[in-house]
């Protein structure tokens, strides 16, 4: 019983680099010897439908109760063809895209043996100081939760988890991750109840009524108490008010970490609090494997507890259809057909451009010719293939499409460009910003490729400044200073301070991380063969002090819009408002509204709806797609 809740990386298909090659798991022999033992029943990050019927040919055919493992992977914007990263996905605030490119992400993995998909994150971000932003939707609990919806059916599929094409969802992190003080990765969240209900778990909720059957327990603790050893939470809550059947696995070692929490006084009794509080699977740690046997002879832990956990794992097996077809996902030539499709590709050239913001772009300056007109392409990323994004394990690195690339395809001449790097993504280059210049000065336009890289901002990689690093932005300086149309192309997995010749230059695109097609996809925009419709899922601030920072805070006694200028909440230095807010994004169309108009003699019935219209006109030359937005509150209430 312990084995079934017992989950290691595979030692047998390629693990990602990221994975310590001295785990204890390591041992191919060891681990193959541990499935025919029942002591292990689950495997994860790894890969390959040839190797993954061989290894679940193991358990079913060489183990004493024949139960198929559970093959799960970190499949987070796509697994071979890789698309977008979600918060920039997010920006399209298109739920049909993310349904399209996560039911595309399920049909790789689920020919690549895998059944389970650690994703999609439903964190609510709204300190862009946390390098896990870039995972989920951003700051919006709406958004977040049309988009945590729109995943889970897409990876889950609509003919149910026992279809050959469907993966096993999982929302992470629960619970309040992205409400982690200052900022900081696996710091602690002090909140209260009716922020963590009204912020931080509606995403959970309508993903698990959406049908998810598997959760992430999260690695900090919320009041004190760790979410992976949180009863209220995991039980209470998930099993007791929600009604979720399905099962909880820990992150990564988070059960073990309850000792370095203070919270637990060594692993078994680490193992005791985590199983005892709702968490049915242990992830890496091995903890449940060494110490439940013990707790259970002991009567630390009621055999009711084991078989609830274990009833639970074997239940998600089932409605996988596994003990049906143990096989599912082994075929190569299905592997062959279905992963990394010219369909694929083309959704994920879509997805892309359908993720790009344009923050502003003063006098019309984009879209820029394709003929006739000497572009620069200067800045770290205009050769850079860096454009996967974190979180990328398995993507086809033959097919990586860089800025460089898709501009030299979409020009009629592609001698007209040239590409400098003129700075690295963290330190100088040696006569780059002189080449750059050089190049800026022989050019009609300049377009800066600047940013962070994939490393600066995902899991462990939280900025206590959150500008485009200095060696860049004296790169900007000095192109900016030669007088040439300027062209800013940010590609980052946050939102940033923009400051000096960045954020003063003519037109500016926040790309974020696209994927495979992302040097096409931005080409494609850039160069105007689609318009830009992106809208921003989180709140670019004045500067870095300002966050947290997003657009529905509450009101205070004495707001920023206060006419009393001397005490009013704001900061000396930004006042309290964004450089660019929560939903803005231009495209090349000239959009107006009309005056809005409310149903209902303006009141909205407790138990009724209201309706609110408006006139949406494109007076422009080009066709404009929009995301038209209604705000609403209550000007006086309760809570």
């Amino acid at each position: 019983k312990a084995g079934q809740l017992n989950l290691l990386n595979d030692p047998f298909r390629f693990r990602p680099q990221s994975v310590n090659p001295t785990d204890s798991d390591g041992n191919p022999a060891r681990v193959a010897e541990d499935i025919r033992a029942g002591r292990l029943g689950n495997l994860f990050n790894g890969v390959g439908a040839e190797s993954g019927r061989e290894i679940q040919r193991i358990a079913v055919e060489e183990s004493r109760l024949k139960i198929p493992l559970l093959f799960a992977a970190d499949i987070i914007h796509g697994l071979f063809t890789v698309f977008p990263v979600p918060l920039a996905e997010a920006s399209s605030w298109d739920v049909d895209l993310a349904y399209r490119t996560a039911r595309a992400a399920a049909v790789e993995g689920a020919a690549s043996a895998i059944h389970q998909t650690y994703a999609p994150m439903v964190d609510v971000g709204r300190d862009q100081r946390w390098g896990r932003v870039v995972e989920g939707a951003g700051e919006d609990v709406l958004l977040n939760t049309l988009m945590a919806v729109a995943r889970t059916r897409g990876f889950q599929g609509q003919r149910g988890l026992a279809d050959p094409q469907a993966l096993l969802a999982t929302p992470k992190h629960i619970a309040a991750y992205g409400a982690a003080e200052a900022g900081l990765d696996y710091n602690t969240v002090d909140i209260s109840e009716a922020t963590l209900k009204g912020v931080y778990l509606p995403p959970f909720k309508a993903a698990f009524e959406a049908g998810a059957l598997s959760t992430m327990s999260a690695f900090n603790d919320i009041n004190g108490v760790p979410a992976t050893g949180n009863e209220w939470l995991l039980t209470d809550l998930l099993r007791g008010e929600w009604g979720f059947e399905g099962f909880v696995v820990s992150d990564y070692t988070s059960e073990q970490e309850l000792i370095a929490h203070g919270f637990a006084a060594d692993g078994r009794d680490a193992a005791r609090i985590a199983l005892l509080a709702g968490v049915d699977m242990s992830m890496v740690s091995g903890l449940y494997l060494e110490h439940i046997p013990d707790l259970v002879a002991s009567g630390d832990v009621p055999m009711a507890v084991v078989d609830r956990a274990v009833r639970r794992v074997l239940s998600v097996k089932a409605a996988l259809g596994l003990f049906d077809d143990p096989y599912r996902g082994t075929s190569v030539e299905r592997e062959r057909r279905e992963v990394g499709t010219a369909e694929h590709y083309a959704l994920a050239r879509e997805a892309g451009r359908r993720s790009v913001v344009m923050l502003k772009n003063d006098g019309g300056l984009l879209p820029l010719p394709k003929s006739g007109r000497r572009i620069a392409l200067i800045g770290p990323f205009g050769p850079s293939l860096d454009v996967f994004g974190p979180w990328t394990i398995w993507g086809d690195e033959s097919k990586r499409v860089s800025l460089e690339q898709g501009f030299r395809e979409a020009m009629v001449d592609p001698s007209l460009l040239t590409v400098i790097e003129g700075s690295g993504v963290e330190a100088p280059v040696d006569g780059g910003i002189e080449a750059a210049v050089a190049a800026a000065q022989a050019a009609d336009i300049v377009v800066l490729a600047i940013g962070e890289s994939q490393g600066m901002s995902a899991e462990a990689q939280s900025r206590a400044d959150i500008v485009v690093p200095p060696p860049q932005q004296a790169l900007a300086e000095a192109v900016v200073a030669t007088g040439k149309p300027v062209v800013v192309l940010l590609r980052n997995g946050r939102a940033l301070e923009l400051s000096g010749a960045v954020r003063d230059a003519e037109a500016i695109l926040v790309t974020w991380f696209l994927g495979s097609e992302m040097g096409r996809s931005v080409a494609d925009l850039v160069f105007g063969d689609h318009a830009p419709d992106g809208r921003l899922p989180v709140s670019f601030p004045q500067l870095s002090g300002q966050q947290p920072f997003y657009y529905s805070r509450k009101t205070t006694g004495r707001p920023a819009s206060s006419r009393d200028e001397g005490y009013k909440a704001q900061f000396r230095e930004a006042g309290h408002t964004p450089l660019y807010p929560f939903g803005h994004g231009l495209t090349y169309g000239e959009v107006h509204y009309g005056a809005p108009s409310v149903g209902g003699g303006g009141v909205l019935p407790w138990d009724g709806a209201l309706e609110v219209s408006v006139q949406v006109t494109n007076t422009g030359r080009r066709a404009a797609s929009e995301v038209v937005q209604l705000y609403i509150r209550d000007r006086v209430a309760t809570m």
